[in-house]
């Protein structure tokens, strides 16, 4: 039989003479506990009280591993096995599996609350996995006692986002089933939780979600590293610790700048509603990155925004700049009103003109626009001045929920669905959403499996959770949002045409920024938000704003003043000065290069005026060891500016960067 290596957590063979020493290892562990081989060990279980307290201190882990567990078993059908989910000390809190296993199951106890450490049942998947704190196979005979040996274990631990160990996934059997490839699946199916964990915990950061790969974006092997407001760095799941070459056991004291060679203003500025931007690592590695953004849910909320992000719901246009809560509420009649988003642009009075003549009719509202142009916040206010107001709006990201888990989260899972599932089960988004309103951001991103059951959902008037035989009975107003061309989707087959008329009561498309006319309002607006002496724009920059595109909308002009007010730090009107490197350069202005540049009056001075250029990004450079974001911090320019300079060198660049590590 070829059996795993639990000391590397890979199901590849490896020899028996090596195998036994690892094994004889956990043995004499076991012995050292206390624990013969022959004993019957205790197989009780904690009360139900005490079980019940377990869930719930876990609910966070339990809530993102079921979906994942039910998949797992979905995989290993027939093979007379069972998921099982631990809390860090070995405690089962959930169990499922196949009925013709659970009888034997339970005589070695494999069920909610009983503990499953090495100093209880000696050497086991469970126990030597959160022992070893690494994904392990025990195999028949391996395991300590021998009323355990008819069984094969896979297990692998899970750990939080800073790393420390919070539970244990693990798929046991009769040793008759065993596959070389149980163990890979029960690492797959740990990556996904923790990524989950990951996102669920980050959840008020900037994500970037990136990798040298474009066909891996998406995947378990995605990376994720998440910054605060102020572009500092505050984690990463081990994928991206391992690609932005970060030690997961040392301090971090990195940035967006230079992890990625920008800063917040300039990596909101590059979204530009795309779903999928081009960025480059410290090292000069390209990759694929899709960036994600949702606003804290107390205190002030974030200023800028990203290309997965919606409205906050906050008074005044900084709320409109910001990312969507996408928590739970149990009211909102302190939220925004739709007159707090009238700043004097005549298309933004009309959209709220026609919102308040359906709101109170649960007509379906449909909310189009790009990126960062407030389509939460709309929704936000829309519902605030419903009679629906005092019941819960509960918002529903479509295009940052995988798809293995949407499913889950929108319809929810039944008390039942899992043996030892949380008591009342998992209600999910819709029934959370029931007497109040329902907002689906980014609808145009929801798989085609998924619209189906929505359909059904919207036109029955009742939500069937996984795992439940009877429908329940909902009432919610929905609203939906999207950048995308839904008729567009709807020719080319990846919208559902019925859902889209069920959708679409009303259809309203918030303008972008640079269509608006009430630009100078928003302006003061937002620094009345942020500054308690809101600063003045000199008429210089105020003139540059206006002839701007703003890519990001509302979200980029909040992110662009809140750091100029930082920089000028109440010591006078807001410059050029204080706009950040990257805007000047959008706008065709001089940055922090002037010191180096004088108006040509010659070709020849034009000449030298590109060899001094060249000359100080080559020294930066090799001073930096051939790190371009580095060296663009150095010289407070950008790393567009660096690689311009370089490719206006032509050949020369290569002489530059020779014997550097990019």
């Amino acid at each position: 039989m070829r059996q795993e290596s639990a000391s590397q957590g890979s199901a590849r063979a490896v020899p028996a003479r090596e195998r036994n020493k690892v094994v004889s290892l956990w043995h004499e562990r076991a012995r050292r506990l206390g624990l013969t081989e022959g004993q019957r060990p205790d197989f009780g279980a904690v009360g139900r009280s005490e079980l019940t307290r377990l869930i719930e201190q876990h609910h966070a882990l339990c809530r993102h591993a079921l979906p994942v567990m039910e998949m797992l078993h979905q995989q290993i059908l027939n093979t007379h096995s069972m998921v099982i989910l631990t809390d860090q000390r070995g405690t089962i809190v959930h169990a499922l599996g196949d009925a013709d296993f659970l009888e034997k199951a339970e005589r070695v106890a494999l069920m909610p609350g009983v503990l499953w450490s090495e100093d209880s049942k000696g050497t086991n998947a469970i126990g030597t996995a959160l022992a070893e704190r690494r994904a392990t196979l025990v195999h028949g005979s391996e395991h300590f006692l021998t009323v355990n040996r008819f069984l094969t274990c896979s297990c692998s631990p899970i750990r939080d986002p800073r790393g420390e160990v919070i539970g244990a996934l693990d798929v046991s059997g009769p040793q008759e089933s065993y596959h070389a490839h149980t163990l890979a699946l029960v690492r797959m199916s740990i990556q996904m939780i923790e990524n989950h964990l990951f996102v669920d915990r980050f959840g008020e950061a900037l994500r970037i979600h990136f990798h040298s790969r474009q066909e891996l974006m998406g995947t378990l092997l995605e990376c994720i590293a998440a910054f605060d407001e102020a572009g500092r760095f505050l984690a990463a799941n081990p994928s991206g610790l391992t690609q932005l070459g970060i030690d997961a056991r040392g301090a971090h004291p990195h940035t967006l700048s230079s992890l990625f060679g920008l800063d917040v203003g300039a990596l909101l500025g590059r979204c530009r509603g795309e779903r999928l931007l081009r960025l480059h690592l410290r090292d000069g590695t390209p990759v694929v990155a899709r960036v994600d953004f949702r606003a804290p849910s107390a205190g002030r909320p974030w200023a800028v925004g990203a290309a997965a992000g919606a409205a906050q719901p906050a008074q005044g246009a900084e709320g409109a700049a910001a990312g969507g809560v996408r928590a739970p509420r149990s009211a909102s009649h302190d939220g925004p009103a739709l007159a707090d988003l009238d700043s004097g642009d005549p298309v933004i009075a009309d959209v709220i003109a026609k919102v308040r003549k359906v709101q109170s009719h649960d007509i379906p509202l449909l909310i189009l626009g790009e990126t960062g142009t407030g389509k939460e916040l709309l929704a936000h206010a829309a519902h605030h001045e419903s009679a629906r107001r005092r019941q819960p709006f509960i918002a529903v990201d479509c295009a940052s929920l995988p798809e293995a888990l949407i499913e889950a989260e929108l319809f929810g899972y039944e008390e039942g669905a899992f043996t030892g599932a949380r008591r009342r089960g998992n209600p999910g988004k819709i029934l959370l959403a029931n007497g109040g309103t329902l907002f689906l951001d980014e609808i145009g991103d929801m798989p085609l499996a998924l619209q189906t059951r929505l359909l059904r959902v919207l036109q029955e008037r009742a939500v069937r959770p996984l795992g439940g035989h009877k429908p329940i009975d909902v009432d919610i107003a929905v609203i939906c949002a999207t950048h995308r061309d839904l008729k567009d989707m709807m020719r080319q087959g990846q919208f559902r045409e019925d859902l889209y008329y069920r959708l679409n009561g009303l259809a309203v498309r918030l303008p972008p920024l640079r269509e608006r006319r009430d630009l100078e309002a928003l302006i003061e607006r937002i620094l009345r938000s942020q500054c308690e002496a809101a600063p003045e724009l000199t008429p210089e920059v105020l003139g540059l704003f206006r002839g701007y595109g703003w890519p990001g909308n509302i979200r980029q002009l909040a992110n662009v003043l809140r750091t100029a007010s930082v920089m000028a730090d109440g010591a006078g009107p807001i410059g050029k000065a204080q706009l950040p490197e990257d805007l000047l350069e959008e706008l065709g202005e001089p940055g922090p290069w002037t010191s180096l540049q004088t108006p040509p009056a010659t070709p020849a001075r034009e000449e030298k005026l590109k060899d001094l250029r060249a000359s100080a990004v080559a020294a930066m450079l090799q001073r930096n060891a051939g790190n371009v974001s580095a060296a663009a911090r150095a010289l407070g320019v950008s790393r567009n500016t660096i690689y311009r300079t370089l490719k206006a060198c032509g050949g020369a660049a290569d002489q530059m960067l020779a014997g550097s590590s990019r």
